[in-house]
C-alpha cells in the first residue's frame, strides 16, 4: 500500500478513475445489448431507436478515454451496418 503523500493521492485518483471507467463501460455494454436484442427480434424501429441512444453513449466513452476512439468508431459502424441491413431486409 502507498505510504507517502503523492502515492496515496495517486492511489485515490486511480480508484476514482477505475470506478468511473467501470460505470461508463457498463453503460456502453447495456446500450449495445439493447441494439443487439432489437436486431434479434427483427424489430427495425426498436433497433434504430436503440442505435440512436447507443451512439452518444459510445462517443462519450471514447471522449472520456474509457474506449479508444477507433474502438468506438468500429462499434458504431458495425451496429449501424447491422441495423441498416435489417431495415433493407424488411423492405
Amino acid at each position: 500500500m502507498a505510504t507517502h503523500k503523492s502515492a496515496i493521492k495517486r492511489a485515490k485518483q486511480s480508484e476514482a478513475r477505475r470506478q468511473r471507467n467501470r460505470a461508463i463501460r457498463t453503460r456502453v455494454r447495456t446500450a449495445v445489448k439493447k441494439v443487439r436484442t432489437a436486431l434479434d427480434k427483427k424489430s427495425v424501429d426498436e433497433a434504430q431507436a436503440a442505435l440512436q441512444e447507443a451512439i452518444p453513449v459510445i462517443d462519450q466513452a471514447a471522449s472520456k478515454g474509457t474506449l479508444h476512439h477507433r474502438n468506438a468508431a468500429r462499434k458504431i459502424s458495425r451496429l449501424s451496418k447491422q441495423v441498416h441491413a435489417l431495415s433493407a431486409e424488411q423492405q
